[in-house]
């Protein structure tokens, strides 16, 4: 399964590209889990009013969308950056 995050940052943020390199070692410590197959933070490259402005994707083991949630990078994600979220949305699917 892939668990797609698509991130729309608000006011607060000043420099986008300043933050990608501590959210991808963020995620990265997920990939520590066996059922996590990959992690990628892919960057929106127009920057348009309308538009998201990230987006992580993490292909893992259905089953384990549990642990996740209750992970330590997950925690962390949301206590340092959610004061600067305007918008997400969640999207899981299989190929």
């Amino acid at each position: 399964m892939k668990h797609c995050i698509l991130v729309k940052w608000n006011s607060l943020v000043n420099n986008k590209k300043a933050l990608l390199p501590d959210i991808r070692s963020m995620f990265d410590k997920l990939l520590n889990f066996d059922n996590v197959h990959s992690v990628k933070i892919y960057e929106n490259v127009v920057d348009r009013s309308n538009r998201y402005d990230l987006m992580i994707c993490i292909e893992m083991e259905k089953n384990f969308l549990p642990t996740y949630d209750s992970s330590i990078p997950h925690h962390k994600w949301k206590e340092k950056y959610g004061k600067y979220v305007e918008n997400k949305a969640i999207f899981d699917f299989e190929e």
